[in-house]
């Protein structure tokens, strides 16, 4: 049988109707570029958070990139976040002349240890950047707190978690300012690229807003410097359409994702996933550990069941970074896990039988080393 990593032809056939209808509208009123449904996105998405604002945006990337534009980080300054994730967190730091600041991540969750990061504030640090890796907040009430100690915006970054929920809160509305990315992999995706901002402040959202077009304020009247940073209105219809079946495929997700937990726990030497009680995961990836995961790879491409790893290299080891970022105390756990995890087909169309033939696979690859 074929295994899918991310079964996205499932899901169109599912909600082909609703995609092809919305992509219709757009192309028949041809308003490409902040079209009205920008606008409904929008605010269907801040509805759906609890934030007050939603601004749309070209990317994840893009929305790290305008939250700390928005909030004047520049050079000389730090900001604090974890090595152990995609690029694109210490990246946009990088961008703007800053530091990024690196302290280390829990053993289990993989997400950045709140009990490290008080240690890496200096005069020149500017915020907090936690990741929500795999599809699961860290503790932000922890964070949210040292970050109000020291007078520090938070920046979620949400781009694996939309849909998520924390202490009864959704992700992208549980700090200062909630990113997230629409990569057609993620738990809510596009067609293409696309992302969003999530802030209640008044102040914060209008300045993101205008740096996202060129920092207008008004056509042609450029008050601050800004980016080509729109999402265009094609992808925010496919957007419009997945909602519709989004609450599902999140229930879907928990489900399927508990189930894996169960089956991948009874095979010795594997380590499952762990989320902690007080919030859900909506499992953008679901990431085991195991140790000789190159002959697990290699058992499981044998058999046609696809995998990969998230993330393969630290970013204080990259070759372009080593030399623009801190570190602070050791970062023993984020160098293990790079060497350690791996990720197995994950989806909201994901079978019973696809799944035992995925288990079944890393269960005799496990033993036949």
């Amino acid at each position: 049988m074929t295994v899918e990593f991310i079964d996205l032809k499932a899901q169109l056939r599912s909600i082909r109707i609703p995609i092809n209808q919305r992509i219709q509208k757009v192309l028949d009123h041809g308003q490409f570029i902040m079209g009205p449904e920008v606008a409904e996105m929008e605010q269907r998405l801040a509805t759906f958070t609890g934030a007050k604002h939603c601004i749309s945006v070209a990317s994840g990337t893009e929305a790290l990139l305008i939250a700390l534009m928005a909030l004047g980080i520049g050079r000389g300054d730090e900001v604090i976040t974890t090595p152990f994730t995609f690029v694109a967190t210490a990246e946009v730091i990088v961008l703007l002349g800053a530091t990024p600041v690196f302290v280390d991540v829990e053993p289990d969750t993989c997400n950045i240890d709140p009990e490290k990061i008080e240690a890496a504030i200096t005069s020149r640090t500017k915020a907090i950047m936690p990741v929500s890796l795999y599809g699961a907040t860290a503790d932000m009430d922890e964070i949210n707190a040292i970050g109000a100690k020291h007078g520090l915006p938070v920046i979620e970054d949400a781009a694996q978690s939309f849909g998520a929920e924390y202490r009864s809160r959704k992700s992208c509305n549980v700090s200062a300012i909630g990113c997230t990315s629409f990569f057609p992999s993620k738990p809510l995706g596009c067609y293409g690229d696309g992302g969003a901002i999530f802030v209640s402040d008044d102040t914060l959202a209008r300045a993101m807003r205008e740096i996202r077009t060129h920092g207008q304020e008004s056509r042609y009247y450029h008050t601050r410097i800004g980016v080509g940073g729109r999402m265009d209105t094609l992808q925010c219809a496919v957007i419009l359409a997945k909602l519709e079946t989004f609450d599902w495929e999140i229930a879907e997700r928990i489900r399927i994702g508990r189930a894996y937990r169960d089956m991948v726990a009874e095979i010795p030497g594997v380590q499952g996933p762990v989320i902690r009680n007080d919030r859900t995961c909506v499992w953008a990836q679901f990431t085991i550990q195991t140790d000789e995961r190159d002959a697990v790879t290699a058992s499981l491409k044998e058999v046609g069941v696809p995998t990969a790893i998230h993330y393969p290299i630290p970013l204080h080891k990259q070759p372009a970074y080593r030399s623009l970022c801190r570190i602070v105390g050791e970062v023993d756990v984020s160098n293990s896990l790079s060497e350690r995890v791996l990720s197995l087909p994950m989806h909201p169309y994901l079978d019973e039988r696809t799944m035992h033939t995925v288990v079944h696979a890393l269960a005799k690859a496990k033993k036949s080393l």
